[in-house]
This record gives structure tokens, C-alpha cells and sequence, in this order.
């Protein structure tokens, strides 16, 4: 069952998006046409095909403008849609409403958008035993709710942030002198609970690093036919990690190759909005 993100991590996004919405006047049209103490029913309706995500913001969005708006949920974070499906039926004054109405759709559809080519991509390498794993090329202040909605679409996540595990690219090999040193030093830096992982980009760099020994190897923009290779070589004495031209076009056959992991930043990067709306009732 995914596990819902703490309200403390979600307020702050949500809170900032009202703000940045709300200005310093507030919602001057809302307060000009509609009645104080006017109450409204509105339904959130599904568009498209998709896998909705996003739901704990989205009513968030209403209830940070005004307590009194409650939230029906039909459906539940990762469940698929089609369209014409009811999500959820918000409750309550309708200034309220009116005021969320936008920061809580961007909300559900941008999260939506990210869970549903999660789920897409997924769904293209379910004949073999590769995982999905989204990066850190996120929107900024939104990380934790777009690799949220990575599980909601039944993808995983890889490290949060710079601080999680080490990741030696090639610029960290360049400037340290070579992928021995970059290794030696990880290894003496860091303690025994963090895991290493180094990106190679050519199967003698990755004899090198497996020469070495690390905890993953991460293999940038290699052909399905390297991938391979590279699989072999490793012969299960570390992660395998995909990287680098990795969408739901060429997934399948990258997965084939035997890797461990895609990792994916198209998911989060490139998303669309899944299109959702808020009918009156």
C-alpha cells in the first residue's frame, strides 16, 4: 500500500503556491461575485487515461484557503482513471473553493501526469526484472511529492538528495585524478552504512571500477548491446543501473539487456499534465 506523505512535507509546496497565487490582495474576483455565505458541490473529473496522484495536496489547497471545505475521495493515489472518472467531491464555501480551485489542480495534474509515465514506463519492461527509478531532476521545492508520485505509479525512487548515498560521475573523476581516487577517497569519507555507486560510461572504465569493488555501477548512455556486455561483466557483484536516453519508446529494450535498474529522469522532467477538472454540481 503506498504510504502517504507527512502533512509537514506537503504544507510548505502548497502553502507557497497560495501565496504565490493569493498575492496581496487575495482573490478579488471570488470576493466580488460570489456571496460570503454561498456553499458549492464541486466534482474533480478525470479527462484522460492516467493514474491519479496528488489527492493529499489538492485538498490541502482548500482547506490551507479555508477549514470549513471538506474532501470525498472515490478513488485513492496510484488508482488508474479513465475518462469521465469522479476522484473526489470537495464540499463547502464557495469563495473557498474558487480561491483553490487552480493551485489544487495543478497540484493533481502535474503529480498525475508524473505518476501516470511512471505507470506507463512500468508497464514496458514488466516482462523482465528491471525496476524504474526516477533522479533528482525534479522541480525545485517539489522533489518529495514528484518522487511521490513515481510510487504512486508504481516506479521507485533513487537517492532523495546529494546526501543520501555517494554517486561518483565524471567530473567528480576528473577532478579528483581518476576513478580509483574518486573510489579510495568515497570509501575513507563516508560511513559504513552509505552506499557508493559510480557512473561509467565505457566497459573498460567499468572493468576498472569493478577491479575496485563498489556497491553500484551506473552505466550512462550505453547501447542495449554494451548493456549486455556490461551485465555479464559485472556477473551480479553490483547493482546495474541504466542511464541516458531511457523513455517509454526504448524502456523494453533497454531493460532486456539484464540491467537492475532505468533510471529515469523523463518521468519528472518531462511530463505532461494529466488533464483533470472541477465541475460545479
Amino acid at each position: 500500500m503506498l504510504a502517504s506523505l507527512p502533512r509537514i512535507v506537503i504544507e510548505p509546496a502548497v502553502r507557497n503556491a497560495l501565496v504565490e497565487d493569493l498575492g496581496l490582495a487575495g482573490d478579488i474576483t471570488s470576493a466580488a461575485v460570489i456571496p460570503a455565505d454561498h456553499r458549492s458541490r464541486l466534482a474533480m473529473v478525470s479527462r484522460k487515461h492516467g493514474v491519479v496522484a496528488g489527492l493529499d495536496a489538492a485538498e490541502l489547497s482548500f482547506q490551507l484557503v479555508d477549514p470549513a471545505v471538506s474532501m470525498t475521495r472515490h478513488m485513492d493515489d496510484g488508482a488508474a482513471l479513465k475518462p469521465g472518472d469522479v476522484i473526489a467531491t470537495i464540499e463547502g464555501p464557495s469563495r473557498a473553493l474558487l480561491t483553490g480551485e487552480r493551485t489544487a489542480l495543478n497540484f493533481l495534474g502535474h503529480l498525475s501526469g508524473i505518476a501516470t509515465v511512471a505507470a506507463g514506463i512500468v508497464q514496458a519492461v514488466s516482462a523482465t526484472s528491471a525496476s524504474v527509478v526516477c533522479t533528482r531532476k525534479t522541480t525545485p521545492g517539489l522533489r518529495a511529492l514528484e518522487k511521490y508520485a513515481v510510487r504512486a505509479g508504481g516506479g521507485m525512487n533513487h537517492r532523495f538528495a546529494l546526501h543520501d548515498a555517494v554517486l561518483i560521475k565524471d567530473n567528480h573523476v576528473a577532478i579528483a585524478g581518476g576513478v580509483g581516487e574518486a573510489i579510495r577517497r568515497a570509501k575513507a569519507g563516508v560511513g559504513h552504512m552509505v552506499k557508493i555507486e559510480v557512473e561509467v560510461d565505457t566497459l573498460d572504465q567499468l572493468r576498472d571500477v569493478m577491479d575496485i569493488g563498489v556497491d553500484a555501477v551506473l552505466l550512462d548512455n550505453m547501447t542495449p548491446a554494451d548493456l549486455r556486455e556490461a551485465v555479464a561483466l559485472v556477473a551480479g557483484r553490483a547493482i546495474t543501473e541504466a542511464s541516458g536516453n531511457i523513455n517509454p519508446a526504448t524502456a523494453a529494450e533497454i531493460a532486456a539487456s539484464g540491467v537492475d535498474l532505468l533510471s529515469v529522469g523523463w518521468i519528472t522532467h518531462s511530463a505532461p499534465v494529466l488533464d483533470i477538472g472541477l465541475d460545479y454540481l
